[in-house]
């Protein structure tokens, strides 16, 4: 099995491991004690605070272990919010932020306070203007991901800090996915870090408040842990964290170009060895080994289970993949296509020859998962001779961009029906219709609101927006180019 999903979970470092078997023995008493087994537990809890406050750029003194990363982001943005409570309850956060600070965001919203959520372009980048535009004076806190966690594209962390400072507002920083990969710019109040994304053990989050920082945590008041996060610290899973931070922050910095060329290598040849796909994510502004791609007409969970059979562990940020069947919000927030998406994330020391092997069996595992459902070769060889969307675009009369002005030469009932079900089915039956006719697509799955109008700019049809209809769901009407 090659092991692809390093953004979810990096293997155990070697040293870690050894960290963690030594610290087991030598540091399973409690730190905050005062005999002899205490005092040693407590001699190695502030060795491993002092090696990741060194990595970080921090004060040992500004650096709490958490139970884990999501605890250590939630605790961060609200704890900052929490103790700026004066000065307002407004709090900015990037649409593509990762689900626990979205979700402690909308619980600071339940609690009376207000959330505005900062545009992304089409890479994942967010809007600097955007951002200074949604800074208030009442602004109590930013929270800005350092590199997005589905498609990898880094953030203008040190921009944003600027602007921030400039208003007197604090930014919180969750850079789960860059800790131990790339540096993090300076300027951030509070950060947060996940132990095993960089190699250490689950189930340690790293919490970093910088001195000045006002910080009060939501959680009950305990000593521990300078009274940021209560409960009995993991000693040797702290340790063994530590040990595993330090390995990869002073290591050779080849092998992240190393992993990069793989990535820059994936990212080149999908497109030309998978027909209608799209890769997503800055292509230069990114971390060195996460890749992200979509494919038309296939089913995410059917392509993640194919690609399983083969030998390759993978994951995905497409809708076809949750128990919800809704979008990944932060492909959505891209304006990208959500269907048959896959994340490609290497851990460190990935061979080349498994990436190779990858973009063998990848185009067959693609064409018979589409020719499951019908759409082949013939058909994107159809849609890639078609004009592109801007060709289209200019020949259009400015009073169609609201809408077509006759009825629709077809409707395609897809009521009922999930993701990619209702692109597939356009796809097979557009070509029923003369060059310039319009279709309506009848969907109520809330991925069609993002994956038709990704169709037309892959295909170049053109998409003349929405309407409600009649008997439930919405039309979404595309021109036949």
């Amino acid at each position: 099995m090659a092991y692809f999903d390093a953004a979810s979970a990096e293997p155990l470092h070697p040293a870690a491991r050894a960290a963690f078997l030594s610290a087991l023995e030598e540091g399973w008493a409690d730190p905050a004690r005062q005999y002899h087994d205490g005092r040693r537990a407590r001699l190695l809890l502030d060795a491993a605070r002092e090696t990741v406050a060194t990595v970080l750029g921090a004060r040992p003194d500004e650096v709490a272990f958490t139970g884990s990363g999501t605890q250590a982001a939630q605790l961060a943005l609200l704890g900052t919010v929490d103790a700026r409570r004066r000065v307002g309850r407004h709090v900015v956060v990037s649409a593509v932020e990762h689900s626990s600070v979205l979700h402690a965001a909308e619980l600071h919203e339940a609690h009376g306070g207000e959330i505005t959520r900062t545009v992304v372009d089409r890479s994942g980048r967010i809007d600097l203007d955007a951002l200074a535009a949604d800074l208030r004076d009442d602004t109590a806190a930013v929270a800005l991901q350092s590199a997005n966690h589905e498609v990898g594209t880094l953030q203008p962390v040190a921009e944003a800090a600027e602007l921030c400072a400039a208003r007197g507002v604090p930014l919180v920083v969750d850079a789960a996915q860059s800790v131990g990969r790339v540096p993090v710019p300076d300027g951030w109040s509070a950060l947060a870090a996940s132990a095993h994304k960089w190699g250490g053990p689950a189930g340690v989050g790293v919490l970093v408040v910088r001195k000045g920082t006002r910080y009060r945590s939501p959680l009950p008041y305990d000593e521990r842990e300078s009274r940021r996060v209560p409960g009995f610290v993991n000693v040797p899973a702290i340790v063994a964290a530590a040990v595993a931070l330090g390995a990869v922050a002073t290591g050779d910095d080849e092998e992240n170009r190393r992993l990069s060329g793989l990535v820059d290598r994936i990212r080149a040849r999908v497109p030309e060895v998978v027909p209608d796909v799209e890769v997503v994510g800055d292509p230069v502004r990114r971390l060195p080994h996460v890749v992200t791609f979509s494919c038309l007409y296939v089913d995410g969970e059917a392509l993640l289970t194919a690609l399983d059979r083969a030998g390759f562990a993978v994951s995905s940020g497409s809708s076809c993949t949750s128990s919800t069947l809704t979008p990944s919000h932060v492909l959505a927030a891209m304006g990208v296509l959500t269907q048959g998406n896959v994340r490609v994330s290497l851990p460190q020391g990935t061979p080349a020859a498994e990436v190779d092997r990858f973009l063998a069996v990848l185009p067959g595992i693609v064409a018979d998962l589409r020719a499951v459902t019908g759409t082949g070769r013939a058909a994107g060889a159809e849609q890639a001779a078609a004009p592109a969307p801007e060709a289209v675009a200019e020949d259009k009369p400015d009073d169609e961009a609201a809408g077509p002005a006759e009825p629709p030469a077809l409707v395609v009932d897809a009521l009922g029906r999930r993701c990619p079900i209702p692109v597939i089915e356009l796809a097979k039956r557009i070509g029923e219709v003369p060059h310039g006719a319009v279709v309506a697509v009848l969907s109520d799955d809330e991925a069609a609101r993002l994956d038709v109008p990704a169709w037309c700019d892959m295909t170049g049809n053109a998409y003349l927006g929405e309407t409600p209809n009649e008997a439930g769901g919405t039309a979404y009407l595309v021109r036949r180019a």
